[in-house]
């Protein structure tokens, strides 16, 4: 797998979760990530079908599909042959947040049944890539994100610039701007203590794989 250093400088358009036609027994739904030419972010909030890298890939058109491995600071990579088939896979997990270059526009749907538990991640010294979890609809802004979680800096990525875009955190308190968070949005994090987030309730709940295979 081909591995890139994570850029510091970001703006994704993410569709609201809406309710779609299923079995009564199951609640359905969807969100929806905009996808420009170029290098985008997207995540898993949903039970999707997608299983592996290259499936996502391939449903989509994407030429390269990666995610950010905290162990080595790295973006992980997959690349798809321009005469079929890919460098490499990996296995998806739900609530993982995923780095695509695709070179045509596209509209990609996390499509599936509500997760039965919302996934935490292990944050570690340094970088750190999450998505925000279902639950998590009253941290709507940056900063709250970055107060709930002891963050130093939080930032998305801009598909329009093709740049990060970050707010800091002040010593003394307070933050350098700050910009709306939705639910199911990628956001790139540093901190500087480890600790699981967002902090586990009384059951047990999924942890999110972000170290290489």
């Amino acid at each position: 797998m081909k591995k890139f250093i994570l850029p510091l400088v970001l703006l994704l358009a993410i569709g609201m979760l809406a309710a779609v036609e299923s079995d009564p027994s199951a609640v359905v739904g969807y969100v929806k990530y905009p996808c420009v030419a170029g290098n985008n972010m997207l995540a898993l909030p949903m039970v999707d079908a997608y299983t592996t890298a290259n499936e996502l890939g391939d449903a989509i058109s994407a030429t390269t599909v990666g995610y950010f491995d905290t162990a080595t600071q790295l973006w992980s990579t997959v690349d798809a042959f321009p005469w079929g088939g890919w460098s490499d896979d990996f296995a998806l997990s739900n609530g993982q947040a995923l780095w695509i270059y695709v070179e045509s526009d596209v509209d990609f749907y996390s499509l599936g049944a509500l997760p039965a538990v919302q996934p935490t991640y292990e944050l570690v010294i340094g970088n750190n890539v999450v998505m925000l979890p279902l639950d998590k609809g009253a941290l709507n802004s940056a900063n709250l994100v970055g107060d709930d979680m002891g963050a130093t800096t939080v930032g998305y990525f801009d598909g329009t610039t093709q740049l990060w875009s970050t707010v800091d955190a002040f010593p003394w308190g307070g933050w350098s701007d700050d910009f709306a968070t939705s639910i199911g949005a990628p956001l790139w994090i540093y901190t500087e203590t480890e600790g699981t987030w967002p902090v586990a309730a009384a059951k047990v709940r999924q942890n999110i794989k972000t170290k290489s295979k």
